[in-house]
């Protein structure tokens, strides 16, 4: 028995009616794709409600309407998302794409970062900030080729130890038991080998171990300190500026390329700025939040300069173990290079 062929036109036919469904549904799924917005997925430890809070929601409302509704950042603020080293992981993983770090979220990148934050190193803001520019390209670039964009700088301030009992002297935080970032087994040991008491714990739960007597001791910005309403529990403050906490934003490389090309420069730009806001009011508000916690029970205590050289005596002597332990050997040497470069020509204390 024989099969006849359909002839030539009614195959054309068939062949069309097959092929322009799919052509069809592949049409209006790439048209669809390209209305739905890029979500970003951005987590920090800045409480809800803080300055801080205010100008990265500002921020990221600036994204929206600089991208005609093409890219949405969703903040997800307080340390909801866990302390930095978890949010650094969940940005690896996929399930954020961005996070607002201090230096040791950025230091789970890139260790380098730490080097602009070695404990009495530097004198003033201006001078972190120029040995920072120096830097700040082959960090860049580092962190880039791991997988991440930097969006902008920034910084929570001068770290100051807050205290159940005041401390003018190492021997006084000696007898204390003292915050210590968890997973950040390094820094545990250089603080142990100088007869500290290291409790190391996520940053989320200092506020409970301050209260339950778990920690009795951390270094803090005063703004942090006031936000969090840690001097509530830790009421004395050590006037010694023991180091800048520097920080930044970061988004991964693979959620920033899903962002159209023609939008980065402008939606860079924005960040930048709020990451000069935010420096600008961690700043501005140093003296004012320490006057707020003064009337509230906050009790300075005073650092002579003697006192401040047995500081600067202890720190000088963990300098080996800090170079290359926790900071690379030649982001050390560059930050110490480049900080006598700053002195020689604009002095010590300039910009402080």
């Amino acid at each position: 028995m024989t099969h006849r062929l359909p002839p030539p036109r009614a195959l054309a036919r068939l062949a069309l009616l097959l092929v322009v469904p799919a052509v069809l549904a592949a049409w209006l799924d790439t048209a669809a794709r390209a209305q739905a917005p890029v979500i970003v997925r951005m987590a920090t430890l800045v409480p809800d409600g803080s300055t801080w809070h205010q100008i990265l929601m500002e921020a990221a409302d600036q994204w929206k309407q600089a991208s005609g509704g093409r890219v949405v950042v969703r903040l997800f603020p307080g340390g909801v998302a866990g302390d930095d080293p978890d949010v650094v992981r969940k940005m690896r993983l996929g399930t954020l794409n961005a996070g607002v770090l201090t230096s040791v979220g950025v230091a789970e990148i890139d260790k380098s970062v730490y080097a602009l934050g070695i404990p009495l190193m530097f004198e003033s803001y201006d001078e972190v900030y120029w040995v920072h520019e120096k830097m700040r390209p082959k960090l860049e670039a580092s962190l880039e080729a791991k997988g991440f964009v930097v969006l902008n700088w920034a910084d929570g301030g001068w770290v100051h130890f807050f205290t159940k009992k005041p401390v003018a002297v190492p021997d006084d935080l000696r007898k204390l038991k003292l915050f210590s970032w968890a997973g950040d087994a390094e820094a545990v040991e250089v603080w142990r080998s100088a007869g500290f008491d290291p409790v190391p714990l996520p940053a989320t739960e200092i506020a409970t171990a301050l209260q339950t007597g778990l920690v009795q001791a951390l270094g803090a910005p005063p703004q942090v300190t006031v936000i969090s309403q840690y001097y509530t529990s830790a009421n004395n403050m050590t006037a010694l500026r023991w180091q800048l906490l520097l920080g930044a934003t970061l988004i991964t490389k693979s959620a920033w390329e899903k962002i159209p090309a023609e939008l980065r420069p402008e939606l860079l730009k924005i960040s930048q700025q709020a990451g000069t806001r935010l420096r600008k009011e961690v700043r501005d508000a140093e003296g004012r939040d320490i006057e707020a916690m003064k009337k509230r029970g906050l009790n300075v205590v005073p650092v002579s300069a003697a006192q401040r050289a047995e500081w600067q005596k202890l720190t000088e002597s963990l300098y080996p173990s800090i170079r290359g332990k926790i900071v690379p050997a030649e982001a050390f040497d560059e930050a110490m290079r480049y900080r006598d470069e700053y002195r020689k020509t604009h002095g010590a204390a300039a910009g402080r």
